[in-house]
């Protein structure tokens, strides 16, 4: 399969003098974690935006919360087949061109969602806005493989993954402060604007492999072996990367499922932390609202400590990621024994399980390129990428179901089983290293 020349990887430069590569080596690498950081970061402004004004927009146009349920699913769903399918294609593309492009199409479908009052073009359109939500993690996965080392990629990895805090934390005001202003619609036209500014500056900023502005491979540069079948700093990229980087590869099949079932611990107390903690633990709004955030900044803490930390022992992600789901375990036990007034406590456990569940959020997507070969990173990271999204949706319909059903101690108990499944799983990739 072809693409547009558009999307064609930029072909290796003339090897600039040895002095000119020690002195733009450092640059290139800031640069490119800068923009790759920025970049995700915006992709989450014009995906997180319609929870913040869903209320908003179910009022003004009559939808109840079971359609607004099937959009927020329907988006989920495209998102994880999204992040498979773009994947594969990212690494048959540009990263700089590819992640530019997604970021321009998401902004046009956020005009025309804000646009639209029909449930069935709103329901459309957000599930085609998923899907092109895919082109984020691929070209940012892939640049960060070909300008960072195995070494070095966790620490590097849980600084990138704070993206998802940075842009999930800043929409939540952003969209609101908008809505509140100029209406619903401004919560997607004004990120839609600031995505569309920001597909100009990716195209500006990034670059592709290190070949392509006449610097050596990240493996040359630092002293490590070279990668293996890698020939994607000369944009030739084999056929059949499905089937010979993902489908024979039984460790990346087995942290796809312990990322089905991590995914369900880390959503559950996200999209339902709040509205346990108002209905059993009678907390306020804005309670539920600082749990959110607790959760989130918890995380992104983890992120740093534990990818430094599997660097400096070998690139051991399994390892560190089983040891931070035990701890998980019992917390989410401890949140259905402590009485309601202890809101501190609950507040504090869901701080550790921010700080613990996203260690393994983290690192199950390095270990995805740490098993396979450059080529196939953004690949390797949408299959990962599609069960933890699978396990999302699963969540999001399964934990609210029981809940309504049969009441929060139960659903909490599904929450409990699901991250002990992890907890086993990831047990079974205790000595999985990076792949040399």
């Amino acid at each position: 399969m072809g693409h547009p020349r558009f999307l064609a990887p930029a072909p290796p430069a003339p090897r600039l003098p040895p002095e000119e590569v020690r002195r733009l080596y450092p640059l290139y690498r800031r640069r490119i974690l800068e923009a790759a950081f920025a970049g995700y970061a915006m992709f989450y402004l014009v995906r997180n935006n319609l929870p913040v004004v869903s209320a908003e927009m179910g009022q003004a146009l009559g939808y109840d919360k079971s359609m607004i349920g099937d959009i927020l699913a329907a988006t989920a769903i495209s998102y994880g087949v999204g992040k498979l399918v773009m994947g594969w294609l990212s690494d048959r593309s540009s990263p700089r061109r590819f992640i530019a492009l997604g970021l321009l199409l998401t902004a046009l479908l956020n005009f025309l969602y804000g646009a639209s009052s029909s449930f069935r073009v709103h329901l459309a359109l957000w599930a085609l806005n998923g899907f092109v939500q895919g082109m984020g993690y691929g070209p940012c996965a892939t640049s960060l493989a070909h300008w960072y080392g195995l070494k070095e990629r966790g620490a590097v990895f849980g600084v990138w993954n704070m993206a998802h805090n940075v842009g999930g934390g800043i929409v939540g005001v952003l969209a609101a402060w908008a809505a509140s202003h100029f209406g619903w619609r401004s919560a997607f036209y004004v990120p839609g604007a600031i995505a569309l500014a920001g597909a100009a500056y990716l195209l500006w900023r990034m670059r592709d492999a290190p070949p392509s502005v006449g610097l050596p491979p990240i493996e040359e540069h630092l002293g490590e072996p070279p990668a293996a079948h890698d020939r994607s700093a000369t944009g030739e990229v084999p056929g059949g990367i499905v089937t010979r980087y993902i489908l024979p590869n039984r460790t990346l099949w087995l942290i796809a499922f312990a990322n089905f079932f991590v995914y369900i611990a880390r959503y559950s107390m996200l999209d339902w932390g709040p509205t346990y903690l108002k209905e059993v633990k009678g907390a306020s709004i804005h309670h539920g609202g600082a749990s959110t955030l607790l959760i989130e900044f918890a995380g992104a803490l983890g992120m740093l400590a534990t990818g430094w930390i599997s660097d400096r022992i070998g690139g051991r992600r399994g390892l560190v990621s089983a040891v931070c789901m035990a701890p998980t375990v019992l917390a989410f036990w401890a949140i259905t024994a402590t009485p309601a007034s202890m809101l501190w406590l609950d507040m504090t456990l869901l701080a550790a399980i921010g700080f613990l569940v996203y260690a393994p959020v983290m690192m199950l997507g390095v270990m995805s390129l740490d098993l396979t070969a450059k080529e196939a990173a953004g690949t390797a990271a949408g299959f990962v990428g599609l069960f933890g999204y699978l396990g999302r949706v699963a969540q999001g319909k399964g934990i609210g179901w029981i809940a309504q059903h049969y009441g929060w101690t139960p659903a909490l108990h599904c929450v409990l089983a699901c991250a002990v499944a992890a907890s086993l799983l990831l047990a079974l990739t205790w000595n999985v290293r990076p792949r040399e």
